[in-house]
């Protein structure tokens, strides 16, 4: 079965991005494309609710390495 060239790799809760890289490189890709996505989370102050940013997530594409 062939494998796909191109993957998507997030970042763990409790991983750096190097250990995700890393990872990547064992499973044979290379990162071509760095996504972030930020979280909120919602609040509310008396009568007004506002959106604050609590973390963000971070996805690697990857591309199978040749």
């Amino acid at each position: 079965m062939k494998q796909p060239t191109k993957k998507t790799f997030e970042v763990g809760q409790d991983e750096t991005i190097d250990q995700c890289l890393d990872r990547m490189k064992k499973e044979g890709y290379m990162p071509v494309k760095r996504i972030e996505k930020p979280i909120f989370m919602e609040v509310e102050s008396g009568n007004k609710t506002e959106f604050e940013p609590i973390f963000r997530k971070i996805i690697f594409e990857g591309r199978k390495i040749e």
